[in-house]
């Protein structure tokens, strides 16, 4: 069996009251993060869904404005339309008068060439209204989609408030000893625990040793290093996972 070695942040006769103290302060930081817990998710499901409402209503709004630019397309066109026929008329009355094949011929052109351009917007006209029917399809899904999500937002932001008003004030008084902790522990230590538990997947940077292995990995602490930890004579972090161990039974007596 490999010889465990311990690692020693700290050494000076005031060693036992900074492992209290920074026992203490793991108590109350593993508090707050309890209350999180009970927040679970939903701060970020909230914050999904107002993303999702934000960009569904950005959709609709550019739908509704595709659907108001096709509309404005179909008037131009029948006043297009209004205008061709009108210059039909006046080269229809024209051709009566006119003195030889060659006006005769001119007049007839334009009157084609204005046929073709009412023909034109016609086809036009039935293309922006299918193009509309297409645009109403989806404004009405986008519409669905966001009354939904719009239901679900308010939901779980009523329920996300029902939390936070039941845990506010237990949290600001966990935070407001958590803050007097830190101020009691000088900085390298502080910066330390709280590296320690940025990296640790549940928040523990200070953790008991239980049935001979440490309380954060579980590894087994070999018996004189367990001693050295019950003395409280330096501050040793188990070898494999980094955390700051101590024996809580004799370490708060």
């Amino acid at each position: 069996m490999a010889k465990t070695k311990s690692t020693v942040l700290e050494k000076d006769n005031t060693v036992e009251e900074k492992l209290k103290t920074l026992f203490s302060l793991q108590q109350i930081d593993s508090a707050i993060d309890r209350i999180r817990i009970v927040q679970g998710e939903l701060p970020l499901e909230v914050s999904d869904l107002e993303d999702e409402v934000a960009g569904l209503e950005t959709r609709i709004a550019n739908i509704t404005n595709e659907i108001n630019s096709l509309e404005d397309l179909i008037t131009q066109r029948k006043i297009a339309i209004k205008d061709a026929s009108e210059l039909i008329k006046k080269y229809e009355a024209q051709q009566g008068k006119v003195r030889n094949n060659r006006e005769y011929d001119s007049i007839s052109k334009e009157i084609e060439y204005q046929n073709l351009d009412i023909q034109l917007s016609d086809k036009r006209i039935k293309e922006y209204k299918a193009a509309i029917g297409v645009q109403n399809d989806l404004l009405e899904n986008a519409k669905a989609v966001f009354n939904e999500r719009k239901s679900d937002l308010t939901h779980k932001k009523s329920e996300l408030e029902e939390i936070i008003t039941e845990t506010e004030k237990e949290e600001k008084s966990l935070k407001k000893k958590s803050e007097s902790s830190e101020a009691n522990i000088e900085q390298r230590l502080l910066n330390a625990y709280k590296k320690i538990r940025a990296n640790s997947r549940n928040g523990l940077a200070v953790v008991n040793v239980e049935r001979d292995a440490c309380g954060g990995c579980f590894n087994k602490i070999p018996p004189q290093t367990q001693l050295d930890i019950r003395t409280h004579k330096k501050i040793i972090v188990c070898e494999h996972c980094g955390r700051i161990l101590v024996d809580a039974e004799t370490l708060m007596k």
